[in-house]
């Protein structure tokens, strides 16, 4: 009876230490400047951290508001994002590059216009897996 209990024991003692260094890790990567902020109310996408190659895709959007598009990077790199809107083949945004610095962020905001409706996505290519990037698209009223 006294090895199950000193054994109930050592899976308690590790389930803690376990906890505590998840914890711990996620205190040190909020840490970590905050690269894009939730966009509030008019936001239709918020990506807050991503790392490495990614994207984005979502449908819904309003053709009676503008629709605005921010990235934001970091990481001594840099990310190309490619954007795809799927009602509007015409109107799709050249592709981008953004350099990513080492100490601080990056941020740039692409203005995508008005009358625009439906799906639309963003691939976001990085040029290492150690850039961090986030994203937001928002249609303000």
């Amino acid at each position: 009876m006294k090895r199950m209990v000193r054994g109930r024991r050592a899976v308690a003692v590790a389930a803690v230490a376990g906890a505590l260094a998840l914890t711990v890790g996620a205190g040190q990567a909020s840490a970590q400047e905050e690269l894009i902020g939730h966009p509030g109310p008019d936001g239709l996408i918020w990506v807050p951290e991503q790392w490495g190659s990614g994207g984005f895709v979502s449908g819904g959007l309003y053709a009676g508001l503008d629709t605005y598009t921010t990235f934001a990077c970091e990481g001594g790199g840099s990310i190309e994002v490619a954007f795809r809107l799927d009602g509007h083949p015409d109107r799709n945004p050249a592709p981008f590059t953004l350099d990513c610095p080492a100490g601080s962020p990056a941020r740039v905001t692409v203005p995508l216009g008005t009358g625009l409706h439906g799906g639309f996505g963003a691939a976001v290519t990085a040029s290492s897996a150690s850039i961090r990037w986030g994203a937001t698209v928002v249609q303000p009223e």
